[in-house]
């Protein structure tokens, strides 16, 4: 539980002018999971955009207060943050805005760019100037800069999507049209769907659409272009089927609700067969199966219905405690692990555990859970994973920084459970990622180092708050 994630982004457009604010702000409350440094919404009144975005959680940066501020409109986009690259500061939330000599654009995004950094660097060099650290800015430089020589917005993001590699799943928003595009491999997850009153609403999981009374209609494609102008949607097709889908398997494993479907496959369904995965593979005697929440504890119903080992609630989560990774910084995460768990001890109390989670980067977070347990009294505790073990860098949104804190590239499956206080440990057969999320259309790169698209030459999370030392592109140039 001590990996980071990305962001979720929202978009709603209406036949009818509303108070459109307020539902983004539920739309966002759904997807809160997937991002707790900073939120935004953007509202489009007629073509004159409003906003207000800030750091923090929904509710914290929406108070009643200044949610009312925000005028009635046709459109909105919203966005929760995560950052993956740059720093944790306001001119990093989202969604950006751009004015320029076609009118006006507000843009969010999931993911990141495997070539930002060559992107960015030839940007600068042609005069651009940033005022951001997100590989956000880069795609609203790149759009804005097609659609001066092009005749519409849509146009200009599909040009766009010949330039950009790595994973995006894009809300845009200009003056007319609420546009939405999912990166031709289809990393992160994106669709859409439409409410009673004949609205549509894009975001990044199927949840946030069910949050707001919307209908889901569908997933959107890898490579697909949504264009809405309020009455109809369009669908542009040109990009699709350039490469083979690759959704992100830790949407599947950790990031997404479990309420949610993705890509027609039900997150609940796919945690509860890793636990069935694992039960077969990593059997163990023992008294109960407890689940670390939220993630795990599906996988621990899994565990238990294939080993016939009881399941039981052991660890009880603070709801008003965000999750552990979304914190920048490791101190941070540590000192919110002693506030955001505690122990059922009447249930573990002399009795051998079978602790399942999702998964073990540095491991710290892990030996804190291990020990909680011992504290309350459980005399065996066998962990489970219900992933493969991390050891290779993610470059499209998983924010993996370093091969160097990852403990599986520097400790053997024993040696990580002795790290960690557990007295065995078995981890998700990687080959078992197929049987767990139902079909082979998934990105594991971070598990066997098998990328879908070239390495970066840059690979720094931090790469634009440094100088770039890209000396190829100097060199073309």
């Amino acid at each position: 539980m001590s990996i980071h994630e990305e962001c979720g982004v929202f978009g709603v457009i209406s036949p009818n002018t509303l108070d459109i604010a307020n539902i983004v702000y539920y739309g966002l409350y759904a997807l809160q999971h997937r991002g707790q440094e900073s939120c935004g919404i953007v509202v489009n009144d007629d073509g004159v955009f409003a906003s207000h975005k800030d750091l923090g959680l929904v509710g914290e940066v929406f108070p009643s207060n200044i949610l009312a501020t925000l005028p009635n409109g046709r459109m909105a986009a919203g966005h929760v943050r995560y950052g993956t690259t740059g720093g944790t500061n306001r001119n990093n939330c989202q969604p950006i805005e751009v004015n320029h000599q076609k009118g006006k654009m507000a843009i969010a995004h999931n993911g990141n760019l495997s070539n930002a950094a060559e992107l960015r660097y030839k940007l600068e060099m042609s005069g651009a100037i940033f005022h951001t650290t997100s590989d956000t800015e880069t795609i609203a430089y790149i759009v804005t800069k097609e659609r001066l020589s092009c005749g519409s917005i849509e146009e200009a993001v599909s040009r766009a999507m010949n330039i950009l590699d790595g994973a995006y799943s894009i809300v845009l928003m200009s003056p007319q049209k609420l546009i939405c595009a999912r990166d031709p491999y289809g990393f992160r997850p994106l669709c859409y769907g439409k409410t009673a009153d004949d609205m549509y609403v894009v975001a990044s999981e199927s949840t946030a659409l069910k949050a707001v009374g919307a209908d889901v209609i569908r997933d959107v494609l890898p490579g697909e272009i949504l264009v809405f102008d309020g009455k109809t949607v369009t669908s542009r097709n040109e990009h699709c089927g350039k490469n083979k889908k690759k959704i992100c398997s830790f949407e599947y494993i950790y990031f997404a609700r479990p309420d949610s479907v993705i890509d027609g496959i039900s997150v609940h369904t796919a945690r509860v067969r890793a636990g069935e995965i694992l039960a077969k593979y990593h059997p163990v005697e023992a008294d109960l199966v407890i689940g670390v929440p939220d993630s795990g504890l599906d996988a621990a119903l899994g565990y238990s219905k294939v080993s016939g080992i009881p399941y039981t609630l052991g660890l009880i989560k603070n709801k008003y405690i965000g999750r552990t990774f979304i914190s920048p910084g490791q101190s941070s995460r540590l000192e919110q692990v002693k506030i955001k768990l505690s122990a059922i001890e009447e249930n573990v109390r002399g009795k051998r555990v079978v602790l399942v989670d999702d998964s073990i980067v540095r491991g710290t977070t892990s030996q804190r859970i291990v020990k909680l347990l011992r504290d309350a009294g459980a005399t065996e505790i066998h962990m489970r994973i219900s992933s493969p073990p991390f050891l290779h860098l993610c470059y499209y949104g998983t924010d993996i920084d370093s091969e160097e804190h990852l403990i599986a590239c520097k400790h053997s499956v024993s040696e990580i459970a002795d790290i960690i206080g557990a007295d065995t440990l078995g981890y998700l057969p990687a080959e078992e990622l197929k049987t767990m999320i139902g079909n082979g259309d998934y990105c594991s790169a971070c598990f066997d180092g098998c990328y879908p698209t070239p390495i970066p030459n840059d690979t720094r999370k931090d790469r634009f708050e440094q100088k770039l030392s890209l000396k190829k592109e100097n060199k073309d140039m």
